[in-house]
C-alpha cells in the first residue's frame, strides 16, 4: 500500500480510483462516487451525485426522470460491500470472492430521487455470523429520508 492509500485508509475517505480496485462494479452499475466516512466493522457514509446523464433516465421517466428504486438499494449494497471489504479486508478481497444479495428487509421509499440530486448513502453493520452479514441502511438526499433497508449478504465463491 502506498502512503497516499494508507491515509485514505487511515482517514476513511475512499476516492473513485480506490472504490474501482474494491468493487467489481462497472458502468452502468457502479453507483459510488465516493466514500467519505469508513469505519471497519461499524459504518460507512459515501455519495451518489445524480446526474441527468445516467442511463436509466431515458426510460424511467422521460417526461419526469426518477431514480428507480432498485437503483438506490444496488447503491446501498455497494457502499455496504465497502464496510465489508474494509472489515475483512484480506478474504473479501480474494479473486475467487464475492458479496452477494442475500436479502432485503423493511424497504421504504419516502422521497424520489432526481437530476441533481446527491444521494447520500449510510450503512451501518448490524450483524456478522461467518460468511452473512446484516446492514441497517438509509439514503438522503438534503438531510430528507429518501430510502432505507436492511440488507443481508453473503460473501460466496465467484
Amino acid at each position: 500500500m502506498t502512503t497516499g492509500e494508507n491515509d485514505q485508509v487511515e482517514s476513511g475517505i475512499i476516492d473513485i480510483n480506490e472504490i474501482m480496485r474494491l468493487l467489481p462494479h462497472r458502468y452502468p452499475f457502479a453507483l459510488l462516487d465516493r466514500v467519505t466516512a469508513c469505519e471497519p466493522g461499524g459504518r460507512v457514509r459515501g455519495l451518489k451525485n445524480v446526474t441527468i446523464n445516467e442511463p436509466f433516465f431515458t426510460g424511467h421517466f422521460p417526461d419526469a426522470p426518477i431514480m428507480p428504486g432498485v437503483l438506490i438499494l444496488e447503491a446501498l449494497a455497494q457502499i455496504s460491500g465497502i464496510l465489508a471489504i474494509r472489515t475483512e479486508f484480506e478474504r473479501a478481497r480474494e479473486p475467487d470472492q464475492r458479496l452477494y444479495f442475500a436479502g432485503i428487509d423493511g424497504a421504504r421509499f419516502k422521497r424520489p430521487v432526481v437530476p441533481g440530486d446527491q444521494l447520500v448513502l449510510e450503512s451501518e453493520m448490524i450483524k456478522r455470523r461467518r460468511d452473512i452479514w446484516r446492514f441497517q441502511t438509509r439514503a438522503t438526499v438534503d438531510d430528507t429520508l429518501a430510502a432505507e433497508a436492511t440488507l443481508t449478504c453473503a460473501l460466496k465463491a465467484a
